[in-house]
């Protein structure tokens, strides 16, 4: 019998392997029915749903790997980085879906969002001062109107499976939707800037890097104290606060 491999957990969700299988255990079912209903109308390659029973999700693993993972090297060439990009060139280019995603949070709501997120991590010393002052005012950048695109809201490089030049499938789309295409390019390429170029070649279109930078301070401001809570180590070598100091 195979072993199961406890690949993510924490208190919302946590998913599971077992051979050939993932289960996603999500404590919010509206998360699954968002992942199956955009996996539907992705333009780009997708795990295949086996079997859904709430609040699991079985779908089956993907052929190739990950292009590494924050925190760690890269374990992809630059051709697999560009097809990257041209893959999520193509979700961006899609017709839209019904629903805004993470990455269609409005202006207004964000900037409250960071705001309020900056002043905890000061007030409580979880980061000192300056590191949050000055990744905020580069954050400014990414508060800006944007043309909506398909989104998948959490594309992190442990998410887009690649063989040699191929991307063979993105996972874990519960966060997808109506969003800023550079939050999607951005995402990717936290952690691993020596990349953003090959992954240009690939999206095949000039990008504002002013934004991407913003949204690499932005994510990172977000998510330290949500990572912590969690259990993750958002100070471990290569992670978001080495991202919030390569600002400085």
């Amino acid at each position: 019998m195979d072993e199961v491999e406890v690949v993510v957990a924490h208190s919302e969700r946590a998913t599971l392997r077992v051979g050939d299988v993932f289960l996603k255990v999500d404590a919010d079912q509206a998360r699954i029915d968002v992942e199956v209903e955009v996996m539907a109308l992705a333009p780009v390659p997708t795990p295949k749903v086996l079997w859904r029973k709430p609040p699991v999700l079985a779908i089956a693993a993907l052929p190739g790997k990950t292009l590494g993972r924050l925190g760690g090297p890269s374990t992809g060439a630059p051709a697999g980085w560009a097809a990257a990009g041209a893959a999520i060139r193509k979700l961006h280019e899609a017709p839209l879906p019904p629903r805004t995603g993470r990455a269609g949070r409005s202006i207004a709501a964000l900037t409250a969002e960071l705001d309020d997120e900056c002043e905890s991590l000061v007030t409580n010393g979880v980061l000192p001062a300056d590191l949050v002052t000055r990744n905020r005012q580069v954050a400014e950048a990414a508060l800006r109107p944007w043309a909506p695109a398909f989104t998948h809201g959490d594309l992190q490089i442990a998410h887009v499976f690649v063989d040699g030049d191929e991307v063979t499938g993105i996972i874990d789309w519960s966060e997808a939707g109506q969003g800023d295409a550079l939050y999607d390019l951005a995402t990717f390429t936290l952690g691993h800037e020596e990349h953003l170029d090959d992954v240009m070649v690939g999206y095949g279109s000039a990008i504002d890097l002013d934004v991407v930078h913003a949204w690499w301070s932005l994510r990172s401001l977000l998510a330290v104290r949500w990572l912590i809570d969690h259990g993750f180590d958002p100070f471990a070598p290569g992670c978001e606060i080495d991202v919030l100091r390569s600002r400085m």
